[in-house]
């Protein structure tokens, strides 16, 4: 049998570290998902569950000099920044445990029977119950906080689902270590080691799309290839749900108060946000409206100045190199398109940042421009500069769903007295899924209230990938009516043996 080999791959110099796996074929695929499938039962206990999330953790923590070095080796992220996703991984394993602890994401109502209304209303009692197995599609970018120990991995183990993730072929190795700390984690609390798995290669991922006990799948990615898999999903003969993350443009506003009263912070800002992760972050601000006029003249030149500043980078692999430098070339060739700040290639293994800068009315009418209304990953943004608000709004409207839109406002404007600020406000409100005020949409706060998504494309569903909620994604309802007391779940017995939270309605 012909087996295709996955190479760990230094993106610093674009060789072949190592061999780690190889490729899984159907049938190693089947196994990885019926093996998960037969945990189900012992994932079911709610408090060996908690103590794995807790014991993954740990042991992530534990091996962090090696996990970081792994990962740093083939993504070329940096241990900096790798250590605190590292910290914000272990962080969402042990937030999960908690929430597997309180209960409140079972959402157990109770409605008591009441024979006076009318119609009779019996006795009803609904809990969440978790889908089966999970499919995870790491990301490229993050290669722990939305990879195989990440966000998507720790909210269905939680939910009491199995995982089998398809690793990212730009960190195979570090795959390959975390799902082995999570496995030797499950077995330490008693739990199969088959609760999580892992399969390499671009066939395998369709195979597990399409396997016929996987019951429902998240993926962090391309519009491309996100689109692809969320078609299979519905494609099956018993479609699954499928949480996608694809692309986003991020938008941001300035307004003429607030360039003309900080222009320079808002600039230098910028640029910090655009670099970040060399422009790999999923919400990087992709599209700037930025004001005509002296005010608007130096915002420009004060990211002109930062990004002139910024050293090249290294980008996640070399296909992605080569898709920004061609990228960028393409949308500087556009007519009325000028680059301040030439980005592109910065070396045989590096990128440059930089920016582009159009008028407004060029993405009015359609056409070749609506290029600069797509997702270009890496350091670059594109800066539209616009007349008045009517003209900024215009521009908004031609935009699809976003994971974030972000407004800088004037002190003046952000007391909240009805005008143009409230007026952008409801309209960004319907183009992303997080709105950000005089801050920058770069780092995700892992929290309860958070919301990582939006409309499409920036998500395929209204679910959050990051915060508490993300939970839900792996659940559904199931309504009790008139079941005797003995023969309901523990969660909704009437003594509550469980001390789950609850909501009781009726006496």
């Amino acid at each position: 049998m012909t087996t295709t080999p996955v190479w760990s791959v230094d993106p610093r110099t674009g060789k072949q570290r190592e061999q780690v796996a190889v490729e899984a074929t159907s049938l190693e695929v089947d196994e990885a998902v019926r093996a998960a499938h037969a945990t189900r039962g012992p994932l079911a206990d709610a408090t060996a569950r908690a103590a794995f999330l807790r014991a993954a953790a740990t042991l992530l923590d534990e091996a962090s000099a090696h996990v970081i070095e792994a990962a740093d080796a083939e993504t070329a992220l940096g241990p900096g920044r790798l250590t605190g996703e590292l910290a914000r991984t272990t962080g969402q394993l042990r937030a999960f445990a908690d929430a597997v602890d309180e209960g409140a994401y079972l959402d157990v109502r109770i409605d008591r029977a009441d024979p006076s209304l009318s119609p009779p209303r019996p006795e009803l009692r609904r809990y969440k119950v978790p889908l089966g197995v999970v499919a995870v599609y790491a990301a490229s970018n993050f290669p722990l906080a939305f990879s195989v120990p990440g966000g998507d991995t720790a909210s269905a183990l939680a939910a009491g689902c199995p995982v089998v993730v398809k690793a990212h072929p730009d960190h195979p190795a570090t795959s390959e270590l975390c799902v082995s700390l999570l496995r030797r984690a499950a077995v330490s609390v008693g739990l199969p080691a088959e609760v999580v798995g892992v399969v390499h290669g671009f066939d395998a991922g369709l195979e597990l799309i399409r396997h016929p006990l996987v019951a429902a799948a998240g993926f962090t990615g391309s519009i491309r290839g996100g689109r692809a898999l969320f078609d299979a999903a519905a494609a099956r003969p018993v479609p699954i749900p499928f949480h996608g993350e694809l692309g986003s443009l991020n938008p941001v506003v300035v307004t003429p108060a607030a360039a003309a009263e900080r222009a320079e912070e808002i600039g230098s800002g910028l640029a910090g946000s655009v670099t970040l992760g060399v422009g790999q972050f999923c919400v990087k601000p992709g599209l700037v409206l930025v004001p005509v006029g002296a005010d608007g003249d130096r915002v420009t030149g004060a990211l002109t100045k930062a990004l002139g500043e910024t050293e090249p980078g290294v980008l996640l692999d070399h296909r992605m190199r080569e898709n920004f430098v061609s990228g960028v070339r393409e949308r500087a060739a556009l007519p009325g398109v000028e680059a301040p700040v030439t980005p592109g290639s910065g070396g045989e293994h590096t990128v440059g940042a930089g920016y582009l800068t159009v008028p407004a009315g060029s993405l009015l009418d359609g056409g070749a421009h609506d290029l600069l209304l797509e997702e270009c990953f890496g350091p670059v943004t594109v800066v539209v500069r616009y007349a008045d608000q009517g003209e900024a709004g215009a521009v908004l409207g031609r935009l699809g769903g976003n994971l974030s839109a972000t407004l800088q406002l004037s002190a003046a404007e952000s007391d909240g007295a009805p005008g143009p600020a409230a007026e952008l406000i409801g309209q960004v409100t319907g183009l992303a899924g997080r709105i950000v005020v005089n801050g920058w949409p770069t780092g995700v706060a892992v929290a309860p209230a958070q919301h990582h998504g939006g409309p499409y494309p920036a998500a395929t569903s209204h679910s959050t990938s990051v915060g508490g909620t993300a939970i839900e994604r792996w659940l559904r309802p199931v309504a009790y009516q008139s079941v005797p007391d003995a023969l309901l779940p523990a969660e909704l017995r009437e003594a509550n043996p469980l001390g789950v939270p609850r909501r009781v309605t009726g006496g």
